[in-house]
């Protein structure tokens, strides 16, 4: 263990970790929202239809799913820091690529191959704040974390727009400009993380004290004689949380692949008005993670019990989430479609770092990541399903509002299975 001298004021370097993982996150979601904002214009250009532009939506999951799982298993074999380092270049690599696209196919290879490179960062990012946040504030790290992601939604819709009126709306432009942030982003990551604060040069004994609880890590004989793979994933706790979460994953998926688009095709907005309104939801998002994990950490210092609150925030915070979801076609005016869609996507978000702490709480350490990652494979395959059935309805004669009554119906399966099988 690289540590410095002994002190009686703990040094506070996991909130520069902490920093440096919120940066990368919302750098992920700028990259991703991307996509959706340019949409309008993609499609025009290339006179795709909304089946068609789901299927673009669609392919960056098939690879984001499963590496979600493979980036899991690789941080608990390799470190968080390396196996998020890299999947921050590539993902940035594919990200300027996509200015390169012309035409369906060539698209879908690029997005393809981007969702590769983003699937490690959320089991990476639950893996790494395990390692460097004791309990008491796990449910804040977490929070703050992931609240990058919203937020890097809030910021890339105004940028991308901007840029785009900057550039006589050319949409490739904001794809260079983020794929190149991106490696830059990359340079300050390795700079500043390391995979356990025991690896940290700047971490004092009084800080690591703070962090472990007087807990040392687990000896290579215990981790020897943790419950296997399957017997983890079998719990009621992982498979329910999984299939809130699945449901979790179809709502926000439909959020971000479509709604830019829904606002256009449906509201009839602008390019202008689209850089407020599609924004301001993210808005909302941000705030729910913050309070969220705040929130949650409270309750648990109060009543001394880490996991029933956390299951109780998705219980009832989603299935909010599912009924408002479903009535937002039915609202008549703009302004009440994107105010009810930021009440949802705050209360979506205030769920979004439950699911890996009570993940967390059921399995041990040294199977997190694995376990983790199969949780993300399972939830983000509707990232696969979500864009792509969500273009067919809003093809069919269901329309829009068949768009937001199906994603309703099928999260709200979710928080009911959590309420009788998410017990510990």
């Amino acid at each position: 263990m690289t540590t410095t001298a002994t002190t009686t004021t703990p040094t506070r370097r996991r909130f520069g970790v902490l920093a440096a993982d919120f940066m990368i996150l919302g750098l992920n979601y700028a990259d991703r929202a991307a996509f959706g904002i340019a949409g309008p214009l993609i499609i025009a250009e290339f006179g795709f239809s909304n089946a068609a532009f789901g299927w673009l939506a669609s392919i960056f999951a098939l690879a984001y799913s499963p590496f979600g799982f493979i980036g899991g298993w690789l941080a608990d074999r390799f470190g968080p820091r390396n196996v998020m380092g890299w999947a921050v270049i590539a993902w940035s690599a594919f990200t300027a690529l996509t200015a390169a696209g012309v035409g369906f196919v060539s698209l879908l290879i690029i997005r393809f191959l981007f969702g590769a490179g983003e699937g490690p960062q959320a089991t990476v990012t639950a893996k790494l704040m395990h390692n460097w946040f004791p309990k008491r504030e796990l449910g804040t790290a977490l929070g703050i974390a992931n609240a990058a992601t919203p937020l890097g939604g809030a910021i890339a819709t105004p940028v991308v727009v901007g840029i785009m009126h900057a550039t006589q709306g050319n949409w490739r432009v904001p794809f260079l400009v983020f794929g190149a942030l991106g490696v830059l982003a990359a340079v300050g990551w390795f700079a500043v993380v390391r995979d356990t604060p025991e690896q940290h040069p700047k971490v004092n004994t009084a800080e690591l004290q703070a962090i472990r609880g007087g807990q040392a890590a687990a000896s290579v004989e215990e981790q020897a004689d943790a419950p296997g793979f399957w017997q983890c994933v079998g719990k009621p706790a992982v498979w329910a949380t999984a299939i809130a979460y699945f449901g979790y994953a179809w709502i926000l998926w439909t959020f971000v692949s479509w709604f830019p688009n829904y606002l256009v095709q449906e509201r009839g907005i602008d390019l202008d008005e689209l850089a407020i309104s599609g924004a301001i939801p993210w808005v909302g998002g941000c705030i729910g993670l913050i309070v969220g994990g705040v929130a949650t950490d409270w309750i648990v210092r109060r009543v001394g019990d880490s996991a029933a609150p956390r299951r109780w925030m998705v219980i009832v915070c989603l299935t909010a989430t599912a009924l408002l979801f479903a009535l937002v076609s039915t609202l008549t005016s703009t302004f009440a479609a994107v105010l009810v869609m930021t009440v949802v996507v705050f209360l979506l978000y205030l769920t979004g770092a439950q699911y890996w702490i009570i993940v967390g709480e059921a399995v041990p350490a040294s199977r997190y990541g694995a376990v983790s990652g199969a949780v993300q494979m399972f939830a983000t395959s509707a990232s696969i399903f979500a864009p792509l059935v969500t273009g067919y309805l809003a093809d069919s004669a269901w329309g829009w509002a068949g768009v937001f009554v199906v994603a309703g119906a099928i999260t709200i399966i979710g928080p009911v299975l959590l309420l009788f099988a998410g017990r510990r």
